[in-house]
């Protein structure tokens, strides 16, 4: 990826939560393929991708990378308990690695946590997801009484103005972050929604990622239709990020040889990665 992001999906399919849910992207993308997004099952080639190696033996995920958790599903999900144990021992293996834990089920991180947790682990960062200004009060105050040496939330899809000063003087948290809805929404998101997020994080030194303008954003009354392809584009070009420029996707050097990954680690498309 661009950004040097790796995605670990070590189980797959979710069960729709809260309204922010409504229209899961991962849903729509697994009705694209004829599949049912409310299917959870653990993955067969990716379960292990943390601690995958090459033929030298290295491993493929770098250190120092950051690798985002269960993108299509949560990692708290109830039934992938069974599977979570081995997951955290991965995770507890690359302590050269960051690794994002992003989940709606607050209730669940306490009684989820490794038994070697005490105040947290330094290569994990726990976010709970909120979509409005109520599951931000029901969550928020949740992930405030969990040790953990890294905090954030995220605010996605952004359905109604929140107001979060509260949490944020807590100073437990390091970032939030904000995008709008997406694929198969058209909830809107609102300009001065976002603003008053960035203002907000702006007051209490928060770092603040606006990441996504959604399919529908509105400004000055005036609705825009942005294309997926450009809402990343868009958020960054409106400036509501703090501090300013801090979405900017700095480039890495590509692989000299195929130019598609960041490094020689084992990839199929040039041959002397291998």
């Amino acid at each position: 990826m661009s950004n040097g992001l790796n995605i670990w999906n070590p189980w797959h399919g979710c069960k729709k939560y809260s309204e922010g849910c409504e229209h899961c992207y991962m849903y729509y993308l697994d009705a694209r393929r004829d599949k049912d997004g409310s299917e959870i099952y653990k993955t067969k080639t990716n379960f292990n991708l943390p601690i995958k190696k090459n033929r030298q033996g290295e491993y493929k995920i770098p250190s120092g990378m950051m690798i985002h958790v269960c993108l299509t599903s949560d990692f708290f999900l109830k039934e992938a308990d069974e599977w979570r144990t081995e997951a955290w021992d991965m995770i507890r293996t690359r302590h050269d690695v960051n690794f994002w834990i992003q989940t709606k089920r607050a209730d669940r991180i306490a009684d989820n946590l490794p038994c070697d947790w005490g105040t947290g682990w330094d290569n994990v960062t726990l976010c709970v997801t909120t979509e409005n200004q109520k599951r931000a009060d029901e969550r928020l105050p949740v992930l405030l009484d969990i040790p953990a040496m890294h905090k954030a939330f995220m605010i996605a899809p952004i359905l109604s103005e929140m107001h979060i000063e509260k949490y944020l003087k807590t100073g437990q948290f390091e970032k939030v972050l904000c995008d709008g809805e997406n694929y198969d929404g058209n909830r809107p998101c609102y300009y001065e929604w976002v603003k008053s997020l960035h203002d907000q994080c702006e007051s209490a030194d928060v770092r603040f990622d606006f990441i996504g303008t959604g399919n529908v954003f509105v400004r000055d009354n005036k609705i825009y239709h942005i294309p997926k392809a450009y809402q990343r584009v868009q958020a960054r070009r409106s400036g509501l990020s703090y501090p300013s420029g801090i979405t900017e996707i700095k480039m890495q050097p590509r692989c000299k040889n195929c130019k598609r990954r960041f490094s020689c680690n084992g990839c199929r498309w040039c041959g002397k990665c291998i």
